[in-house]
């Protein structure tokens, strides 16, 4: 890692993240919010234009994440720190990524002492372009949310959909297709 991007992610987990949120009344970016998207524009592998970086946001080390075009990471997400989003994404609040990188097939040793998966089997989420990820988002391992899809709030995704679904539910499933 550069010098510089650690300076950034140093400054961003120190002070930006902690900041208010990042619209005004006005629906303009605040001072607090274009701080971030400063940050995060040299922490991230790619950074498309009017990204907005919700106060509270979590991906890691970042250097792996792409973002699109007039997308946003919610309030209090937590990211994969291998994650492509697409542009036109809206991400509500405290939506969250996770992975299983614990080792857990043997059954002779407990769980706790086999250890990390390898970084090579680890996850990877794609949120392709114009989806709308709900409040409250549990996203599980390797997922695709595919273009213009909609992800119910409170919704424990699962699997795959087609695009253009409207998922909700725990476990998720169909509701219906918007086309």
């Amino acid at each position: 890692m550069k010098p510089s991007t650690l300076i950034c992610l140093c400054l961003y987990y120190a002070i930006a993240r902690h900041m208010p949120k990042s619209h005004s009344f006005l629906g303009r970016l605040t001072f607090a919010g274009n701080i971030r998207q400063f940050l995060c524009r040299r922490i991230f592998l790619k950074m498309g234009r009017n990204v907005n970086i919700e106060r509270g946001a979590f991906f890691g080390k970042g250097t792996a994440i792409e973002v699109g075009d007039n997308s946003g990471l919610g309030v209090n997400c937590h990211l994969h720190p291998n994650t492509v989003i697409g542009s036109n994404v809206m991400m509500g609040p405290d939506c969250y990524m996770l992975d299983n990188t614990h080792k857990y097939d043997r059954t002779d040793i407990p769980m706790i002492e086999q250890g990390l998966k390898d970084s090579d089997r680890r996850c990877k989420v794609v949120i392709e372009d114009d989806v709308w990820i709900g409040r409250e988002v549990m996203i599980i391992g390797n997922k695709i949310i595919k273009t213009g899809s909609i992800i119910g709030a409170r919704c424990l995704l699962t699997k795959n959909f087609p695009p253009f679904s409207i998922v909700g539910g725990n476990p998720s499933r169909l509701i219906r297709s918007r086309q």
